[in-house]
């Protein structure tokens, strides 16, 4: 889910050459990031990240040339941040494994049982760009590949029979937690992630 950045209240940040050029992109970035996650990248048009964020329309265009340069850029910003997350969570747990990866499910079972959140960002843009090419969605498959990696580098270090296999059916277990957060009672998430995750476990060392 994405940051909420404390920015000023819309309409104070102007074109002011007092406030700093990192300001006003730091705020359009924010202010989009906030509108593209909570109603969907297509549904929202440049005018109202403009109106929102409080700066003229140059100034979009001096940060982020295109729309579809705005949207990879909210998803670098939200791949930053989960990555900062899962390395917070890996801390102390460099020689466990299954420790690590405990730790990775149950922010990650937190995050999903939040409420608002409207599912993984990359994902969702994924979603409604399903042109190969397009920016975002290089970003979007650049993220996924990703956290396949990792999880292989846990599977590895856990000793898995079948480490590449395990990666993939762990990253399923994630990405399918992160659109199913309609069917979460309160509560689920974490104890179902785990559960899940210790019955792959079990089942690579048996095959």
């Amino acid at each position: 889910m994405p940051r909420h950045a404390k920015v000023r209240p819309a309409g104070e940040l102007t074109d002011d050459p007092a406030v700093s050029p990192i300001e006003v992109r730091d705020r359009i970035l924010a202010t989009a990031s906030d509108l593209f996650y909570r109603r969907g990248v297509r549904a929202v048009g440049v005018d109202l990240v403009v109106e929102k964020a409080g700066v003229a329309k140059t100034s979009l265009y001096r940060h982020f040339r295109t729309k579809d340069d705005l949207i990879a850029a909210f998803l670098r910003r939200e791949d930053e941040d989960f990555w900062a997350c899962w390395d917070r969570a890996a801390q102390g747990h460099e020689t466990d494994a299954r420790a690590e990866l405990e730790a990775q499910l149950d922010w990650i079972g937190e995050r999903v049982g939040r409420p608002g959140y409207r599912g993984c960002p990359q994902i969702n843009v994924a979603a409604e760009f399903p042109d190969i090419d397009h920016p975002a969605r290089a970003v979007a498959v650049a993220h996924k590949r990703e956290l396949r990696r990792r999880l292989k580098g846990i599977a590895d270090r856990l000793g898995a029979k079948h480490s590449d296999d395990l990666a993939l059916k762990l990253s399923l277990l994630i990405n399918g937690a992160f659109v199913s957060t309609p069917v979460f009672a309160e509560g689920e998430a974490t104890p179902a992630l785990l559960t899940m995750s210790r019955a792959l476990i079990a089942a690579d060392a048996l095959a």
